[in-house]
């Protein structure tokens, strides 16, 4: 080997084109997962991932168009397990929701993750595409809370259950990024009531006001 890394002499990843190849996918999500772990948001590139991953940089970009992108695919896996609550009583369900957000952000290295991405989109085209993508899909996920209340009268005919929920989650960002997430259950419980009360079914199933 004359000295040299033998990490160095093995053979690049094979892709397999536009369509991901499982393995090379996942070691490059590994990859990013520990730099962010090691260096964080600052030491975080693209160069850095694809050396780590023996990927080469063309098949990162194809497959994660930017930066940001690849940062939320990982943000999004390392928040698997949330719980999903149905309780059968939407402050509790929002309750449960927010209070493991909260904890997640505090506790792991999430919370200054995705604290840096949205910090990001504010100057960078493609980070703030990659956001309002990935809050698209994730308020039309976490609305099922809010439907489901409507669905069973909790929730007034009125109320669009996306821009509820927008609303409540606008409220969680806004925790974040002021460093805010120290609230107690009890504490998010009353918020949460603050949403939904004006959300309840009109008096004599009267309409939305204009």
């Amino acid at each position: 080997m004359h000295g040299k890394d033998p990490a160095s002499c093995r053979h690049p990843r094979k892709s397999i084109g536009a369509k991901r190849n499982p393995e090379s996918a996942d070691a490059i999500r590994q990859a990013a997962a520990e730099i962010l772990a090691e260096k964080g948001h600052a030491g975080f590139s693209i160069e850095a991932v694809a050396r780590r991953a023996r990927a080469g940089k063309p098949t990162v970009y194809r497959w994660w168009p930017s930066k940001t992108a690849l940062l939320l695919d990982v943000y999004h896996r390392q928040k698997q397990g949330m719980p999903e609550p149905d309780t059968g009583v939407l402050v509790e369900d929002l309750t449960i929701f927010l209070d493991a957000l909260f904890r997640h952000w505090r506790d792991t290295p999430t919370g200054a993750v995705f604290r840096s991405v949205v910090a990001e989109a504010q100057s960078n085209e493609a980070a703030a595409d990659a956001l309002r993508a990935y809050l698209e899909g994730r308020l039309d996920h976490s609305a099922r809370m809010v439907r489901r209340a409507r669905d069973r009268g909790e929730v007034g005919a009125h109320v669009d259950p996306l821009l509820a929920i927008d609303m409540l989650v606008s409220f969680a960002w806004c925790r974040l990024l002021t460093g805010r997430l120290d609230m107690e259950t009890a504490a998010l419980r009353a918020a949460v009531g603050l949403f939904v009360d004006g959300w309840r079914p009109l008096p004599g199933g009267a309409p939305a006001p204009a």
